[in-house]
């Protein structure tokens, strides 16, 4: 799977001494790209929103993640001179390689809760390798945070990092402003230990909730016990019920599920249990399961093709790939994932290290989420997890923000695809999602929503990809098939398009061609004969298996042709090249158009074969203009969806 050897992939990262070793595999190859002062670290050269000298102390300050949890835990790294000279450097204003003032809204203002940390673990390494001088140059240079402007959502709480690493290093502080900070958070907090990242109904719940903002709560709540013994006993318990709901974006062989933005930040996907661990939470999982949570899910991820020849981390998710990166990251930014190597700071004695590494408990089949507004869906033989998602009634200017927050599936094996320009439907990589367009082959999505509902077996929403068409969306998840229903009322003329699962195409013979196409090119054609539905109307199919999965659709009802389509490379975040089963429909001005597809995506797990259900497909029948969608496992005893057929 990698294409370079290097020792990081053989690391069997059994031991506190195993994941010591993973950060100097990770940190090692690093040393040639300190600027002179030692106060920089440039490892590409692609740009960002900030400019490269911040982004050059980005890259700096994102290894202190996981290099002062290992000084902390007892550790040793000769990175720790480099970190006191560049330290000492980037905060001395007479100096070549000053990192500058901090001003508002300041990436700046995000790298200081690494030195917070930093002050709150190893106070006494900092004091001894600074001196005094240094440490007051430091201070300085962090103390702007407390009166600039931060974006109002998780990093509010890099304030109050820094003002508990003032608190922890015995340095002046500013208690009212930490509960002033504090305060402004809890407008965020929903239900069952959610978070929104910003306030409730305008942002999203995502990766941000667990590697940010419950990773400094639960951090404040076991550095600040003895000063905040109420903050730290409400954050602890939010974190308990969070991780009811978020082990379940977790996948048995370690993989998690690929959702929302900020995704280079890989195994930072793990952080919050490693923080559970630091706070010494033994529920609702026991060490041993924390354990093998946060080791099984690296391994998996040094396992995937993430590393540059010489051992970078890049941009990119299961490979590198500009085309899915946000605005914000820099070729530094992906070291956040160190956030993770935060159980280093443990002792060895520790009930984490000393734990045997146990699997993932039992967990439901289908487990509803209200507040990401997600149904997962598990298949633990294989494993795969899939989330299905209703979407959200607010959007935001962030990079491919419809393709990370508003498809209607999300796979920790086919992960989802992001738009490569805006040419047709090869540029715009729609799996998961409904396209439209006027028949210029310029495609739109779903953004935003007007109205979403997301229930146990159901999910419902209600979009308007233009102000005189209206979509009306209802899925029943499930594993290995699901099926999405769309009522179209389109006031202009529209062409459509329905795509299935982004399935990796590496591995095929020459020319291309796909397993049991007769020799036929990947684009396009239907690799199912036509089949009989029991629907008004003629079904379609499409399918593809090989590898180590398959992805196919099923046409139910209404007029569609269905084919797969090759999308451009790099469109998918998990695999480079992909094929999409699609089913491409016409709707005319003034038509209300019903669709039904069932969409079947399976993992094929580590012994190469799925559970052949292809043949079992749901189906549709239409009573008394009611449109019943059936499944295999329910037979014809009742249908599990109904819905009239109005126009």
């Amino acid at each position: 799977m990698n294409p370079f050897p290097l020792p990081i992939q053989h690391n069997p990262l059994k031991t506190k001494a195993d994941l010591a070793q993973a950060f100097r595999q990770l940190t090692d190859p690093l040393t040639p790209y300190y600027s002179p002062g030692k106060a920089g670290l440039t490892v590409g050269s692609t740009g960002t929103s900030y400019s490269g000298s911040v982004a050059a102390m980005e890259g700096f300050s994102r290894v202190l993640w996981g290099l002062v949890p290992l000084l902390a835990g007892g550790g040793e790294s000769p990175l720790w001179d480099t970190y006191i000279q560049g330290i000492r450097n980037g905060t001395d204003p007479e100096h070549e390689e000053y990192w500058g003032a901090a001003g508002d809204y300041d990436q700046r203002s995000v790298e200081m809760a690494a030195f917070g940390l930093a002050l709150a673990l190893v106070p006494g390494k900092l004091v001894d390798g600074l001196g005094k001088e240094g440490l007051d140059q430091l201070t300085a240079w962090l103390a702007p945070i407390n009166g600039h402007k931060l974006w109002e959502c998780n990093w509010l709480l890099f304030r109050v990092m820094v003002q508990m690493g003032f608190r922890k290093a015995g340095l002046s502080y500013d208690k009212e402003l930490t509960e002033r900070t504090l305060e402004a958070v809890e407008p965020f907090y929903m239900e069952e230990g959610w978070y929104a990242d910003g306030l409730k109904g305008q942002a999203h719940s995502d990766y941000y909730v667990p590697f940010a903002i419950h990773y400094y709560g639960l951090l404040y709540a076991a550095l600040m016990e003895e000063e905040d013994p109420g903050r730290s006993r409400l954050y602890k318990e939010r974190a308990v019920q969070f991780a009811r709901q978020f082990i379940h974006w977790f996948a048995e062989d370690g993989s998690a599920l690929p959702y929302g933005r900020s995704l280079t930040y890989r195994f930072s996907q793990a952080a919050f249990w490693s923080v559970m661990a630091f706070a010494g939470l033994e529920e609702p999982y026991s060490m041993g399961v924390l354990k093998g949570l946060v080791l099984r899910h690296l391994r998996w991820w040094f396992a995937q093709p993430i590393f540059t020849p010489d051992g970078l981390l890049t941009i990119g998710y299961a490979y590198p790939n500009l085309v899915m990166g946000e605005n914000y990251n820099s070729p530094g930014s992906p070291y956040w994932a160190l956030k993770t190597f935060l159980v280093l700071a443990l002792p060895d004695s520790h009930p984490f290290w000393t734990a045997e590494e146990e699997p993932l408990p039992k967990l439901e089949s289908s487990f509803v989420q209200k507040a990401p507004h997600l149904v997962l869906c598990r298949q633990s033989e294989v494993p795969h997890v899939t989330a299905f998602n209703s979407g959200h009634t607010s959007s935001n200017e962030h990079t491919h923000t419809s393709a990370k927050y508003e498809k209607f599936a999300y796979s920790t094996f086919f992960g989802f695809s992001v738009p490569r320009a805006e040419w047709g439907l090869g540029q715009g990589a729609f799996d998961s999602m409904l396209a439209l367009s006027e028949g210029d082959n310029l495609y739109r999505v779903k953004r935003r929503c007007e109205e979403t509902r997301v229930e146990e077996g159901l999910i419902y929403t209600r979009w308007k990809p233009w102000a005189d068409v209206e979509v009306s969306t209802w899925i029943i998840p499930g594993l290995p098939w699901h099926v999405r229903v769309h009522r179209i009322a389109a006031g202009r003329v529209l062409d459509g398009a329905e795509g299935g699962f982004a399935l990796g195409i590496e591995g095929l013979g020459s020319g291309g061609r796909l397993p049991g196409s007769g020799g036929k090119p990947a684009r396009p054609y239907s690799a199912m004969p036509p089949h009989g539905a029991e629907s008004a109307g003629s079904g379609e199919a499409a399918y593809a298996a090989y590898g180590r999965g398959a992805s196919g659709v099923k046409l139910l009802y209404g007029s569609g042709q269905a084919e797969l389509l090759t999308p451009q490379a790099n469109t998918n975040i998990m695999v480079n090249r992909t094929v999409i089963p699609t089913v491409r429909t016409h709707v005319e001005a003034g038509a209300t158009a019903w669709l039904a597809v069932a969409v079947y995506g399976e993992a094929f797990g580590p012994e190469g074969y799925g559970t052949g259900e292809w043949a079992a497909a749901p189906r549709a029948a239409v009573q008394d203009r009611e449109l019943l969608i059936y499944t295999a496992a329910g037979g014809d005893a009742a249908p599990v969806f109904r819905v009239r057929l109005d126009a």
